[in-house]
C-alpha cells in the first residue's frame, strides 16, 4: 500500500520555522494502530489524518505516543495542504474532530482556526511547578494543560525545564506565558508526557491563551508569539465562546510512504 503524505511548517511564511506538521488526505480510514505507527515514523509532534466527509472532512491527530483530541497546528497544516495541493475552492473548509466542529477560513495570505474557548481556572493549592520548570512562577492555572504565568519574556526564554518532572504534573501539558516585548503575550509548551519534550508552535493551547490575555489587556484581538527555538507567529481573536487563531503555512515536503 502506498500512501502520499505532504508536511507543511503551520504558523511560518517560510520554511524550517514554525511548526511542522504530517499531512494525509485519505479516500478511507486506516487502522487506529496503523495511524499511530505511520506518526511514530513521521516523529514530528502531530500527524493529521484527513477523510472527506459530507460537505466538509474529518480530521484526527496523532503525536509519536497517542492520539490527542485537539491541534492547532496540524488542522493549519492541513487546511494548507487541501487548499495548495488538492485544489479545495471554497474559502471555508469546515472539519469535525474529538473536540467537536472546527473550522479554518483563507483570508488572504492567512488561514484562521475556529476552535472552542477553553477558560483556565486559577488552582490555590501548590503544584510543584516552579521546582519542575526551573524558573519562579507568579500564577498557575488549569485548564486541559497547566497554564502557569512568569514574571517576563525573559523568564519565558530562559526557563529550562526538567522534562521527567513535568511528565508527572496534571494535565496534557505546560503552557508557560508572559507579557511580550514586542507582542501581546509569549508563550512556550512542554507536553513530555504526550511525547513531545517542547513543542514549536501549539494553536490549540491558544484557546486557553486568549480568553486569559484578552481579560488581562482588556483587548478581544492579540497578537502572540510562540518563544521556542523554531518560533511561530500567531493572531488571535477572542469571539464569545469561539477564538480565531491566524497564522500563515509553508508547504515543505512531500512524499509517498510505502507500507
Amino acid at each position: 500500500m502506498q500512501l502520499h503524505f505532504h508536511q507543511g511548517d503551520a504558523f511560518s511564511d517560510r520554511p524550517f520555522a514554525g511548526n511542522p506538521a504530517m499531512v494525509y488526505h485519505l479516500e478511507q480510514w486506516l487502522d487506529d494502530a496503523l495511524m499511530q505507527q505511520i506518526a511514530a515514523e513521521h516523529n514530528l509532534a502531530e500527524t493529521a489524518f484527513v477523510v472527506a466527509e459530507g460537505e466538509g472532512y474529518r480530521i484526527r491527530w496523532f503525536t509519536p505516543a497517542t492520539e490527542v483530541p485537539l491541534c492547532g497546528h496540524a488542522t493549519l497544516a492541513s487546511a494548507h495542504v487541501l487548499f495548495e495541493v488538492y485544489g479545495e475552492q471554497k474559502p471555508r473548509l469546515d472539519f469535525q474532530s474529538l473536540s467537536g466542529p472546527l473550522s479554518v477560513t483563507r483570508e488572504g495570505r492567512h488561514l484562521w482556526l475556529d476552535f472552542p474557548r477553553i477558560n483556565a481556572q486559577r488552582l490555590t493549592e501548590p503544584v510543584a511547578v516552579a521546582e519542575a520548570l526551573g524558573c519562579e512562577v507568579q500564577e498557575i492555572y488549569q485548564a486541559k494543560e497547566l497554564l502557569v504565568v512568569l514574571a517576563s519574556e525573559q523568564a519565558v526564554r530562559t526557563c529550562t525545564p526538567d522534562m521527567v518532572a513535568l511528565a508527572r504534573l496534571p494535565g496534557l501539558g505546560v503552557i508557560v506565558t508572559a507579557p511580550g516585548e514586542e507582542h501581546d503575550f509569549v508563550s512556550r509548551y512542554f507536553a513530555p508526557s504526550i511525547g513531545i519534550p517542547e513543542d514549536p508552535v501549539t494553536g490549540s493551547v491558544h484557546c486557553s491563551l486568549i480568553p486569559y490575555w484578552a481579560a488581562r489587556l482588556g483587548k478581544s484581538q492579540l497578537h502572540a508569539y510562540q518563544r521556542s527555538a523554531r518560533g511561530g507567529e500567531l493572531f488571535c481573536r477572542l469571539e464569545g465562546e469561539r477564538v480565531k487563531i491566524g497564522g500563515q503555512a509553508r508547504l515543505v515536503a512531500s512524499g509517498t510512504l510505502m507500507v
